[in-house]
């Protein structure tokens, strides 16, 4: 039998979902499960775009321009503007999903064996991404303790080397729901600066920040504007995960162009998608601000639910739907798959994500899931009742 080559050897399996064939058979076995492992949120996509999709008349659906349907790449910069955000149509690629527009960025602006600085704990799937361009990440741990603040900017001083070519920043942060303030954000952008490098913003829970906070984006620092490479999504600010479109937005040409070629390579972004995104965008207020709400509500029932429970701690998130949860376990991969083989509560139990994926060294993600709040509160209260109980009973338990 032919081997399949090294890269396809090489590449990581997803944090998020390694452990869904133990999900899938203990489903199979009547188990009901309650997803904490995945930001599936179970939020109503918005009416209006979604009935736009359905009226619109299409008798051939062609390819669109390799860039994105002009007539959304225009209403985008509009959203952009009311976000404060200052880009023109021809500085935007509509992509297939944000991890499209990931994938361009690393691939047009990383050489093999050069490095990416990202704080940890960082999303899982840049791994795969920075592993199919042979670019190196890495990391500059950030604290539980402190909810997982940008660390001290001399740690990022001292991990540059030669061979480092990029900072990258999840705002808000994906897995850890931190809020990177405006003050944060200029300290980033005077390193990248000063050591001229690439500043890729992953920014898909923009609309998500909480508690009064308000989001600063990348593209409002000033003397960067060749440096900087914002990365979005409408998956989970429309919560249509389903219609895979997303966009890379730069003002450097060259960026730009390289990142071109390769839209035009894969021919175009999906029709449907761009159709349903391009109305999304009329979305009221009011639809954020209920969902918005929701989040806060859902936020406050998980993470005072687990910190009632005896030896857990979870971090109040001010942004995204994410927590990093500290356990009383031995091996979160361990407790993760146990959860799903060999325990239930009342016919139910959890499914999290370990943290070891989160981590470079997965050591240090050894006593930490992550979780989300994308389920109604009722849901929430359950999966935390399934995570007490099980820890009473967990023969991996530490505390």
């Amino acid at each position: 039998m032919p081997q399949i080559s090294k890269k396809g050897a090489e590449l990581p399996a997803s944090a998020i979902r390694k452990l869904v064939p133990y999900a899938d058979a203990a489903k199979a076995k009547g188990i009901k499960i309650y997803h904490l492992n995945i930001g599936q949120p179970d939020i109503e996509t918005p009416k209006g775009a979604l009935e736009t999709l359905s009226k619109t008349p299409v008798n051939v659906l062609e390819y669109s321009h390799s860039a994105g349907i002009m007539s959304y790449r225009k209403k985008l910069a509009g959203y952009y503007a009311k976000n404060n955000i200052n880009v023109s149509p021809e500085e935007i690629i509509i992509t297939c999903g944000g991890s499209e527009a990931l994938q361009f960025a690393f691939t047009v602006c990383l050489n093999p064996g050069e490095e990416i600085l990202i704080p940890e704990p960082y999303y899982t799937n840049y791994n795969t991404f920075a592993n199919i361009c042979n670019a190196v990440i890495k990391t500059i741990p950030s604290s539980i303790k402190d909810g997982f603040a940008l660390p001290p900017i001399e740690e990022f001083e001292k991990a540059i080397t030669p061979k480092t070519r990029a900072i990258m920043i999840c705002n808000p942060n994906n897995p850890t729901g931190y809020l990177y303030s405006k003050e944060e954000l200029q300290k980033v952008a005077e390193i990248v600066k000063k050591h001229d490098l690439f500043l890729f913003a992953d920014e898909v829970y923009r609309e998500f920040c909480y508690d009064g906070h308000e989001h600063f984006s990348v593209m409002q620092l000033e003397g960067i504007e060749q440096n900087t490479i914002l990365l979005d999504s409408v998956s989970k600010r429309y919560s249509a995960c389903g219609a895979r479109i997303g966009c890379l937005i730069t003002k450097n040409k060259e960026v730009f162009g390289a990142a071109m070629r390769m839209a035009q390579a894969r021919l175009s972004p999906p029709t449907f998608g761009q159709i349903f995104s391009e109305a999304a965008i009329d979305t009221p207020q009011e639809y954020f601000d209920a969902v918005i709400k929701e989040y806060v509500t859902r936020r406050n029932v998980l993470v005072e639910g687990i910190n009632k429970i005896p030896g857990c701690f979870c971090p109040n998130p001010k942004g995204a739907f994410y927590a990093i949860v500290e356990l009383p376990i031995d091996d979160s991969d361990r407790f993760c798959q146990w959860l799903l083989e060999e325990f239930n509560y009342n016919g139910e139990t959890v499914m999290f994500a370990p943290a070891t994926g989160f981590y470079a060294d997965p050591e240090k993600g050894r006593h930490q899931v992550r979780a989300t709040y994308c389920l109604n509160t009722n849901a929430l209260r359950s999966a935390i009742k399934c995570l007490e109980e099980a820890l009473k009973v967990y023969p991996g338990r530490t505390k």
